[in-house]
């Protein structure tokens, strides 16, 4: 059933991330120089805010990495600006970790269209929510993040209750503490901004602050699965030549070796730089290298503390 229009504003009337902000109502009186100075002020309310609720977070985290384990995906689901960062943080994980595409998948209302176009009445569908994820056949092994400013859009609500009726983990991330979502999901991460700098805008503070936490979420899962070593990305995908340099430079960082040291083992090591940072540090060849990973599953300081006498 369609929402009316005065029932949609008295929606909106209680959310905080539409409210006006008290501190910004001059920016048409404001020089440049003011203006980016409102909006800076009101930038640095936001890593506060996702500081306030780490523990939530983490325990999304949690649930992420234990569906990985069995098999499972991290699944990422929005609309609008929400559905765009879902996308761009899902797609980065193959060149960061050598993951598959699979892996971690994005979905947006309205396709990928809506990726570069608005697509009127997307976000409205709550049953396209479920046809979406239908179409990847989601599993219950799976993790859905719902992601919405407002918490409020049917296409996600939608999507998570359908992620619930097949035994899946759901998890919201919203910037508005009233959100249905938080209800939805099993576990919710509350995101509070306060209101944007612009009305309503919520691509500023609420889109940083996904951000922000989407970073996390799939950064912090990818620690725990054993793609990185001290702070270096070792399963790094070289699929360009930019890459190449960086992994070069990470079996360097790694090993303390040269250049022309850290390129003989990637030749050696097909190219994957934990593999090379294993074959120096164990001073053992591709093939005993890769069955100390495999025995480790992965986990590159496992392997080496395997290795050690």
């Amino acid at each position: 059933m369609q929402t009316s229009s005065s029932e949609l504003i008295q929606q909106l009337d209680t959310l905080v991330s539409e409210g006006r902000n008290p501190d910004t109502m001059n920016l048409d009186t404001l020089s440049t120089s003011e203006l980016l100075g409102v909006m800076n002020q009101e930038d640095r309310k936001v890593a506060q805010a996702v500081q306030d609720v780490l523990p939530d977070i983490a325990q999304a985290v949690e649930h992420i990495v234990n569906s990985l384990k069995q098999g499972g995906r991290l699944i990422y689901i929005g609309a609008g600006t929400s559905g765009r960062l879902g996308v761009l943080d899902a797609v980065e994980c193959r060149p960061t970790f050598s993951v598959s595409d699979n892996l971690v998948v994005g979905i947006i209302a309205g396709g990928e269209r809506a990726l570069m176009h608005a697509v009127e009445g997307a976000e409205d569908n709550a049953q396209a929510g479920v046809d979406d994820l239908k179409s990847i056949d989601l599993s219950a092994k799976d993790t859905v993040v719902g992601i919405a400013a407002s918490g409020r859009t049917p296409y996600v609500i939608g999507a998570l209750n359908y992620a619930n009726d097949l035994g899946c983990e759901s998890i919201c991330l919203v910037c508005n503490p009233t959100s249905p979502l938080l209800s939805t999901a099993k576990t919710g991460i509350c995101v509070t901004v306060g209101p944007e700098c612009l009305t309503g805008s919520t691509r500023m503070k609420s889109g940083t602050a996904q951000k922000l936490v989407l970073n996390m979420l799939s950064t912090a899962a990818m620690v725990k699965m054993g793609k990185v070593y001290e702070n270096l990305m070792v399963d790094v995908n070289a699929s360009n030549k930019k890459l190449e340099a960086r992994a070069i430079r990470i079996v360097m960082q790694a090993t303390q070796c040269s250049s022309a040291i850290a390129e003989q083992a990637l030749v050696q090591a097909g190219h994957r730089a934990k593999l090379a940072i294993l074959m120096i540090l164990s001073n053992t060849s591709a093939q005993q290298a890769e069955k100390l990973l495999d025995d480790s599953q992965g986990f590159l300081r496992r392997a080496l503390g395997a290795h050690s006498p």
